[in-house]
């Protein structure tokens, strides 16, 4: 039986949004509590697109600062960014001759993020999922963490583990990864097109709420969030093909931990005016002390590298034993 142990990384992308907070962080420190967790800044993904490097450096401390002020407990989790640990690399490299090229053109997200010109897309980007599967491989990890749209990534994760331990005849050295996928969150979409993921690309400030915004701006947000014409619904199914309507009540159910009906049987009849009054109240008790602390952090910069360091000790001691492990069974020596 392997110890029940979660891993899951966030990109550095910078200046963290409400999407990524009840997506991910969220669940993250209500997962702590539970299970032996390891919490990446996957850096290394993130090169997968040209970065300033100058930017990364400043995102990876700022995307830790988010964690640590959204309430993870540095004693308690191992947090560290990728690129600190080899181990995911060279796993990574084993998983490429493992996994299948049909594999990787089945991946939906390449498809999205290569668009037409999918000559002209990075390899790193093509095996993207196979990196992704090493984070989690290597560590031996049993639960993973995921939203709907990395379901996919997750399912090819378990079939590189499947013909990994069936390829060299051990079985169940690879755990059979599951997904842990919180029935309450729904994805968060953007304030000013509720088909779109909210998403920090986006060309309009309005259309997310950062975590570092401050109460002015964030009611300003939500006042200014698009809606329609009709009164809120008093039932789920009322709510087809509103895809605003539905996104701001999905955001006051996750931000408050309780289910849809309940929002809908508080709201149902009323005009959207009194629910964004509400959100924002929520919105505002939960997300600016998080954006305070994160600004308060970022000015103590030798902190986070310090959590940083100790993270990846914590980590390359448990990957460091397994690659030793896949080394032998794969047949390969280092010689030092």
């Amino acid at each position: 039986m392997h110890k029940k142990r979660i891993f899951s990384g966030v990109q550095p992308t910078g200046n963290l949004h409400l999407g990524n907070y009840l997506g991910a962080i969220k669940n993250f420190v209500d997962l702590q509590n539970k299970f032996e967790c390891i919490y990446c800044v996957v850096d290394l993904h993130a090169i997968t697109n040209r970065q300033n490097p100058e930017e990364l450096k400043t995102n990876i401390l700022e995307t830790i600062a988010s964690f640590i002020a959204s309430g993870l407990d540095v004693e308690k989790n191992i947090i560290f960014n990728q690129a600190s640990v080899a181990a995911h690399s060279e796993l990574a490299w084993i998983i490429n001759c493992v996994a299948r090229i049909g594999w990787m053109n089945r991946m939906t997200q390449f498809k999205e993020k290569a668009g037409l010109n999918k000559e002209n897309a990075s390899v790193g980007l093509l095996v993207y999922p196979n990196l992704m599967a090493a984070d989690i491989l290597i560590y031996k990890a049993t639960h993973v963490p995921v939203g709907e749209d990395q379901k996919q990534h997750l399912e090819l994760t378990r079939d590189i583990a499947k013909k990994f331990n069936n390829d060299f005849n051990c079985e169940s050295f690879f755990p059979i990864v599951e997904p842990l996928i919180p029935k309450k969150i729904s994805r968060v979409m953007s304030l000013r097109d509720g088909k779109k993921k909210m998403s920090k690309s986006d060309k309009s400030d309005y259309s997310r709420i950062n975590l570092k915004d401050d109460k002015d701006l964030i009611d300003q947000k939500i006042k200014k969030a698009k809606t329609d014409t009709a009164p809120i619904p008093s039932t789920v199914i009322e709510l087809k093909n509103r895809h605003e309507a539905a996104n701001l009540i999905s955001i006051y159910a996750s931000i408050n931990s309780i289910d849809i009906d309940q929002v809908l049987n508080e709201f149902g009849g009323k005009n959207f005016s009194t629910l964004k009054n509400k959100l924002s109240e929520s919105i505002v008790e939960q997300i600016c002390p998080i954006g305070k602390e994160v600004k308060k952090l970022l000015k103590e910069q030798s902190y986070l590298n310090d959590i940083l360091a100790k993270g990846a000790k914590k980590a390359s001691l448990i990957a460091t034993d397994n690659l030793k492990e896949i080394y032998e069974i794969v047949g390969l020596k280092k010689f030092t």
